[in-house]
């Protein structure tokens, strides 16, 4: 789990992008700008999906509840979150 007091929405776009790097390694990243849709831009299914979140938790310690998968939805938002909840 990453410390709560050096991380920033940067350091955690990074942690987002290296779990998707393993979820979905066919995936070209580069192509997923941050107000992008990660679920539509990399098809990535709804039960891939939980798997990231519990992976992202992992490794920071911030659990996601199924209310809030929609407002998780971009690399932006997502980060916030993250940040919001750390």
């Amino acid at each position: 789990m990453i410390g709560t007091h050096a991380t920033t929405k940067a350091e955690l776009q990074q942690i987002i992008l290296a779990q998707l790097r393993g979820l979905a390694p066919e995936a070209d990243l580069n192509d997923l700008r941050p107000h992008d849709d990660i679920r539509e831009t990399l098809e990535i299914d709804a039960f891939d999906f939980l798997n990231f979140l519990i992976a992202l938790n992992k490794e920071t310690g911030v659990e996601v509840p199924e209310k809030d998968y929609g407002r998780v939805s971009t690399l932006e938002s997502l980060a916030t979150y993250l940040l919001a909840h750390m």
